[in-house]
């Protein structure tokens, strides 16, 4: 039986933060198809603002876009590789969530969803994952309802690997898909230059060339891996960094451009530099005292820049607007 609920609040606006990889290993297929990893997941600043208003019945969606990059395009298409794009209509996570959210809590009712988006298509920085996250936080709370933990876990997973973490926040270690998920503490807080470039990654092809080059660890390796990061005492993002991630290795024709980005973003003045995700964006950590400006004016490139911070959240409620 559906419940015919009404709004506790007029609206509801969250931030949604997007992710970094700090390393990540991915495994062997499994027998579900889907493929064992390890990872140190990390939120920023950089987020999407996902606003919900009420409505009787159904579920709309606007996307706006807005450009917070330090300099280079505005990048919602790329060129010179496939076409990305923010998608719309059922495809969009966003209503996605929406419905299964709904559905969970036999809502009648739904919702009017804008979407301000600011952070990247297709570049490996959980875009969508957070947006979702933040439905699953914020159409319960729109209309005073509640799912308990299990609940918000299984929609997560059954959204996408990333959106349990985009729940979470912070700083993390994820395995299995990426949903067992354990709290680290990063010995300090760190900023990083983000620079986007025009071509994108297919995550579906990077998987089945590491499949085809088995370049991922053994079980036991990701097991023993995931003690050694959790069992030291200090953790410094530098030498989580310095773990590697597995995609950089099945790059394609696109690893000479990788190699090149990473030694610009070094010679700009970068203490440390990876790739995030299954790629394209490649993040460079600053040391505690450079400014922004003096790697950004010295940096090389065409490459839309982001200048973030971590965070120790992944979603953030602006609270009730009326």
């Amino acid at each position: 039986m559906t419940r015919r609920a009404s709004p506790v609040v007029p609206r509801i606006a969250i931030d949604a933060r997007a992710k970094l990889n700090l390393t990540l290993a991915i495994g062997p297929p499994r027998e579900d198809g889907f493929h064992d990893l390890v990872t140190v997941f990390q939120s920023i600043s950089l987020a999407d603002t996902l606003i919900l208003e009420p409505r009787r019945s159904g579920f709309s969606l606007v996307i706006r876009h807005e450009d917070v990059s330090l300099r280079g395009p505005a990048l919602h298409t790329a060129r010179g590789g496939d076409p990305v794009s923010v998608p719309h209509g059922d495809d969009n996570l966003v209503l996605r969530a929406a419905h299964r959210v709904a559905a969970e809590l036999k809502l009648h009712a739904g919702a009017r969803c804008t979407l301000i988006k600011r952070i990247p298509a297709g570049a490996g920085m959980g875009g969508g994952s957070a947006d979702a996250a933040a439905v699953i936080a914020a159409l319960p709370a729109l209309y005073g309802m509640r799912l308990v933990p299990a609940q918000r876990r299984a929609i997560a997973l059954e959204l996408g690997s990333d959106v349990p973490f985009a729940l979470l926040g912070g700083s993390g270690v994820g395995q299995g898909r990426g949903e067992t998920l354990t709290r680290i503490a990063i010995d300090q807080g760190f900023r990083a230059l983000i620079a986007v470039p025009a071509w994108r990654v297919s995550t579906a092809r990077a998987f089945a060339r590491i499949d085809h080059h088995k370049y991922g660890l053994t079980a036991r390796g990701l097991n023993l891996r995931s003690a050694q990061i959790l069992g030291r005492e200090q953790l410094s993002v530098t030498s989580l960094m310095r773990l590697g991630n597995t995609f950089e290795k099945v790059l394609g024709d696109r690893r000479s451009d990788f190699i090149s980005l990473g030694a610009r973003l070094h010679r700009a003045g970068a203490v440390a530099v990876r790739m995030t995700g299954s790629g394209s964006a490649v993040f460079a950590v600053l040391g505690p005292v450079t400014p922004f400006a003096e790697v950004v004016g010295h940096f090389t490139g065409s490459e839309t820049l982001y200048a973030v911070r971590s965070a120790r959240s992944g979603l953030r409620r602006h609270g009730a607007v009326t």
